[in-house]
């Protein structure tokens, strides 16, 4: 089934996503680690550790990094130029290419990557290092969910180098052997991969061992802008601000060189700011939602013409299935071409014609929501607490991460919870986007305000920025 990727915003519709404020950044954020050498880079310069010295050393430059993909063939190059403090030199070429295999029926995809062409050479004083062979493999899966993709890969690999000693004249052969596993995320919202890289040296005088430990992560996030001026139209307002930043860590165990240690590498870039549209609704004053509504006002959704939000009105299924979809930026199903037959609607109380139809025929394609009933959406309907979970958490396809059948939540009214949506329920618990009252109760089949609408979805916005971006790169780079 063709997909493309669509942004139109409607005047109102709960969060959700950036209109066109920010049509300025790229449509989805995507994170790699600079190949497999643990070095980092910003806008400015690339730097990496070498090792085969038997003494690290650090090299800094340019490097050039592209990526292409061609129908099911994905290829990355890599083009270094570095020099050390001292005046060493290493120049790197190296060329990789992917099988890539999509599995729509599984909204996932693999991938299989090896080396196709390879230079590289090293000059340390007098001596130099040039690779003569190297064998690499990497396979890798993604899948693909609404909110965020999810992916893990696993790489081994052999480099020989020759190593020519000026001193003597004589030439020996040095073997690096990789192993290495990667794991990311990305989304609209960030992207973060983590890279960890074990390396055993191994020359005539002994086999030496370094590990890499790299994180490249890019993040949007909102920030709000006071603005000083009692005398002005506005208070203040939010900016999105667009980052990126990488760090990786070696750790090594030279005993023939310099014996044990760890070196730390840092890069960031410079921060893009983007300004968005400043709230100015009269009903929000005292409401504990107010700087969340405003938030999510700021990003261009709800109608400037209309001083009122109304928060405490329910939310309906419709609106807020768009919104979160366009949250996220999904990607939905394209519209078909005009032909002699009419379009029918999935649902009878659903019309092609409305602008946003796509979005709801999308989700129920990717089963982020249901139908009221098998032949009625009920667009109109008041949203309930447990509906907008399981829209939530089956947007992060992450519902299938819940216990076996038969498992309780926390909640002391778990049997109020529809079997359908336990498993939501629970995840959703478990990585912080939804808690019980003071009473320890969920209440599932309570009706959603708006206002309880944005506070539920700010904090999954929350979880895209900032939770993953932990989870994927401090959880694993600064572990003890």
């Amino acid at each position: 089934m063709t997909m493309k990727r669509k942004m139109t915003i409607t005047v109102f519709s709960l969060v959700f996503l950036f209109a066109g404020a920010l049509t300025a950044f790229a449509p989805e954020a995507s994170a790699s680690p600079i190949d497999v050498n643990g070095g980092v880079m910003n806008e400015y310069e690339y730097e990496e550790v070498f090792f085969l010295t038997g003494f690290p050393i650090r090299f800094s430059g340019k490097a050039v990094v592209t990526e292409n993909d061609n129908k099911n063939t994905m290829t990355r190059t890599y083009r270094f130029t570095l020099t050390s403090p001292s005046g060493d030199k290493l120049t790197r070429n190296i060329n990789y290419a992917a099988n890539v295999t999509e599995h729509q029926e599984k909204g996932q995809k693999t991938a299989q990557f090896s080396v196709k062409s390879y230079s590289e050479k090293v000059t340390v004083g007098k001596d130099s290092y040039t690779l003569a062979d190297y064998q690499f493999s990497e396979g890798m899966v993604t899948d693909l969910r609404v909110a965020s993709s999810f992916y893990s890969g696993n790489t081994v690999g052999r480099k020989i180098y020759k190593h020519a000693i000026a001193a003597d004249k004589k030439e020996q052969q040095i073997t690096v052997n990789l192993n290495g596993r990667n794991m990311g995320y990305k989304n609209f919202w960030g992207a973060t991969e983590t890279q960890l890289m074990d390396t055993e040296i191994v020359t005539p005088q002994g086999s030496a061992f370094v590990t890499s430990k790299a994180s490249d992560s890019k993040s949007r996030v909102l920030q709000y802008e006071p603005f000083d001026p009692s005398l002005s139209s506005f208070s203040g307002g939010h900016a999105v601000i667009s980052s990126a930043d990488m760090n990786s860590e070696y750790t090594y165990n030279i005993p023939f060189g310099a014996g044990r240690g760890s070196i730390k590498l840092e890069k960031k870039n410079t921060p893009k700011i983007e300004r968005l549209i400043v709230p100015k609704f009269r009903d929000l004053n005292g409401h504990q939602a107010k700087d969340e509504i405003e938030k999510l006002y700021s990003l261009g959704i709800f109608d400037e013409s209309s001083q009122f939000f109304s928060p405490n009105t329910p939310m309906t299924r419709y609106q807020y299935t768009v919104g979160i979809l366009k949250a996220v930026d999904t990607r939905v199903l394209e519209t078909p071409k005009k032909s002699s037959t009419a379009r029918k609607p999935i649902f009878k109380d659903l019309s092609v014609k409305e602008p946003d139809y796509m979005f709801i025929e999308s989700a129920v394609e990717q089963g982020i929501i249901n139908g009221a009933t098998p032949d009625k959406f009920n667009p109109d309907g008041a949203l309930t607490r447990v509906q907008a979970v399981a829209i939530l958490v089956r947007a992060l396809g992450m519902e299938g991460r819940a216990p076996s059948p038969g498992f309780k939540t926390h909640y002391a009214d778990d049997d109020k919870i529809g079997s359908w949506a336990k498993d939501s329920v629970y995840v959703a618990t478990q990585i912080g986007l939804i808690n019980g009252n003071t009473s320890n109760r969920f209440n599932p089949n309570q009706k959603l305000t708006r206002a309880q609408a944005a506070l539920m979805t700010s904090r999954f916005l929350d979880f895209l920025e900032n939770d993953l971006k932990q989870n994927y790169r401090d959880d694993v780079l600064f572990a003890n």
